[in-house]
């Protein structure tokens, strides 16, 4: 859907699908990184269990024990092995949910540090991890529970232009960070 609707004319979007399997995960990631080289990768799953759109602030490394698609699950339990426990993104996803929730679009977005320890934790973190930060999750719904395709795609239309906004606004900020 967010294919459909795009992004600002000066952004470049590029979707994929990524599949629920570990070792995909830890092949494909680094090789977007690596072919994009983008200022910012914005992850979406589906979580059942989810009734707003969720922000989630952090990946988790370790306590990955549910079995992939393919019944894989990696022996380590985890994504890195003697990378950080958690790593936060640089978005701050707090300012985000305000600005996008003051749009008055007809969706929730809500804010998260536990993104489940399963595939999308797993994605989150090792796309984290491989960008210094400079990633985001969102979990959604299923469709139509409660929303509609077209508002979820509105709302991922508005939360990844808050994103590229933050992002451009403190980008002398997070510079300045990273060298101290």
């Amino acid at each position: 859907e967010l294919e459909k609707l795009g992004l600002r004319d000066d952004v470049d979007l590029h979707v994929y699908e990524v599949p629920v399997e570990y070792q995909t995960v830890q092949r494909l990631i680094p090789a977007l990184w690596k072919k994009h080289s983008p200022q910012l990768v914005v992850h979406v799953g589906v979580s059942g269990m989810a009734t707003t759109v969720t922000l989630e602030k952090c990946g988790h490394n370790v306590g990955y024990k549910g079995l992939d698609n393919c019944r894989f699950c990696p022996g380590s339990q985890c994504c890195v092995e003697g990378g950080p426990e958690c790593i936060d993104s640089i978005i701050d996803m707090d300012t985000v949910c305000r600005r996008v929730s003051a749009l008055g679009l007809d969706v929730a977005v809500t804010i998260s540090k536990d993104a489940g320890r399963y595939l999308c934790d797993f994605t989150y973190y090792t796309s984290l991890y491989q960008s210094r930060g400079r990633s985001a999750f969102v979990h959604v719904p299923p469709l139509g529970k409660p929303y509609s395709a077209e508002q979820l795609g509105r709302a991922l239309q508005a939360i990844v232009e808050e994103m590229l906004d933050l992002l451009e606004h403190s980008e002398g900020k997070i510079n300045c960070q990273h060298e101290h």
